[in-house]
């Protein structure tokens, strides 16, 4: 079993997630998919050992939530 995401990904574990992490612990981001904001924030989130994905995470250019913001 993978102790990292970069280890899983080394593994080709594809759905792999930290133990014992959940959604209060980190932030979600309104930064768009795929810019270098995201990407910072995804990195970030790495090197901490917390999972790379927020289900309240923006998705889309067009999020309605972002705007609520």
């Amino acid at each position: 079993m993978p102790s990292s995401v970069l280890e899983a990904i080394e593994m080709g574990v594809w759905d792999f997630e930290p133990v014992g992490c959940c959604e209060t612990e980190y932030d979600c981001t309104l930064a768009l998919p795929g810019s270098d904001a995201k990407l910072d924030i995804l990195a970030n989130r790495l090197r901490k050992g917390l999972p790379l994905w927020h289900s309240e995470d923006r998705r889309t250019y067009d999020d309605t939530r972002a705007s609520e913001l």
